[in-house]
C-alpha cells in the first residue's frame, strides 16, 4: 500500500458563522490525485487552505506526513506541501523565472538567497512543464491571465514537494493548457512518490484525470474512487441540477439535463 501522506479527520470548516462542512475526513495517499468538487460556496477553498495549514478549521486535526500541520514549523510545512491559491496578486514587477525560483527557497538554508544551477534547472523545467518556457524573462505584470496562472503553476511544481493542493488550477487557462497541466500532474502522481488535491469546476475533467473525489455541498460530504463518488444522483443533489453520465470510450461523461 502506498504511504500515507495526509491524514484529516473529523473536520469542520466555517466560513464566518456559516457551517460549510461537519466531520469530513480524507486520507491522501501518494500516487493519488483528488479532485475537490461542489458548488460555489461549499467550502473547496477553505478545506484546501485547511489541509495546508494556513487555516485552522473549527475542528478535527490534519496530519502531513504523521505531524499535525498546525504543530510543523513552516520551513519544514513548506518543503512537504505546496499550496497554488485561486487568485494570484503582483505587488511589483518581477520576470517570471523570479517569480517560480521562489518555490526553491525552502529547499535553502533561511538566510540564503542564492539559487544555484541545480535550482535554475528545476525552475526552468517547471517553465517548459507549463509551457511557458518562452515566458521565463517576461515580466509578470505583462503576462494574461492564463499566462500568468501557468507562472504560478511553475512555481509549485518548482517547490518539489510531496503533496500539491491547488485551486482551481485549469482557471484562465484555454482547453490546450487546461489538459497539458492536467496530464502532467497525473505523471507526476503516477511515480508514486507524491499527491495532488484539486479543487475544480469542470466536471468532465475531474472524471478524465482523477482516481479520487470528495464532493461537498451535499447533506454530508462524499469521498472515495471517482467514479463510486461521481453518480448522477450525488452530482444532481449536490449541483441542484439534474445532470446524466454517459459512457464513451471507456470514460464516464457528464452533461447537463434540460
Amino acid at each position: 500500500m502506498s504511504a500515507l501522506l495526509l491524514d484529516a479527520t473529523g473536520l469542520t470548516l466555517r466560513a464566518g458563522a456559516r457551517e460549510l462542512a461537519r466531520g469530513l475526513s480524507l486520507q491522501v495517499r501518494a500516487g493519488e490525485l483528488w479532485c475537490v468538487l461542489g458548488p460555489n460556496g461549499s467550502g473547496k477553498t477553505t478545506l484546501l487552505h485547511a489541509l495546508a495549514g494556513v487555516l485552522a478549521p473549527a475542528a478535527g486535526s490534519v496530519r502531513l506526513l504523521g505531524t499535525e500541520v498546525a504543530r510543523t514549523p513552516p520551513e519544514l510545512l513548506a518543503r512537504r506541501r505546496g499550496l497554488l491559491t485561486q487568485t494570484v496578486h503582483d505587488s511589483f514587477s518581477a520576470r517570471a523565472i523570479e517569480v517560480v525560483l521562489l518555490g526553491r527557497h525552502p529547499h535553502h538554508d533561511r538566510w540564503s538567497f542564492d539559487d544555484d544551477a541545480e535550482d535554475q534547472r528545476v525552475a526552468h523545467d517547471a517553465l517548459g512543464a507549463v509551457d511557458a518556457a518562452t515566458l521565463a524573462w517576461r515580466d509578470v505584470t505583462t503576462l494574461s491571465g492564463g499566462e500568468r496562472q501557468r507562472v504560478a503553476i511553475a512555481a509549485l511544481l518548482a517547490q518539489g514537494v510531496p503533496l500539491m493542493l491547488l485551486d482551481e488550477p485549469t482557471a484562465h487557462l484555454d482547453l490546450k493548457h487546461q489538459i497539458g497541466v492536467l496530464e502532467h500532474l497525473r505523471t507526476l502522481v503516477g511515480t508514486g512518490e507524491r499527491a495532488a488535491v484539486i479543487a475544480l469546476h469542470d466536471l468532465n475533467l475531474a472524471a478524465r484525470f482523477a482516481s479520487h473525489a470528495l464532493l461537498l455541498g451535499g447533506p454530508e460530504p462524499v469521498s472515495g474512487a471517482i467514479d463510486d463518488v461521481m453518480t448522477e444522483r450525488a452530482l444532481s443533489v449536490v449541483f441542484q441540477h439534474p445532470l446524466r453520465r454517459v459512457r464513451i470510450d471507456a470514460r464516464w461523461h457528464y452533461y447537463a439535463a434540460y
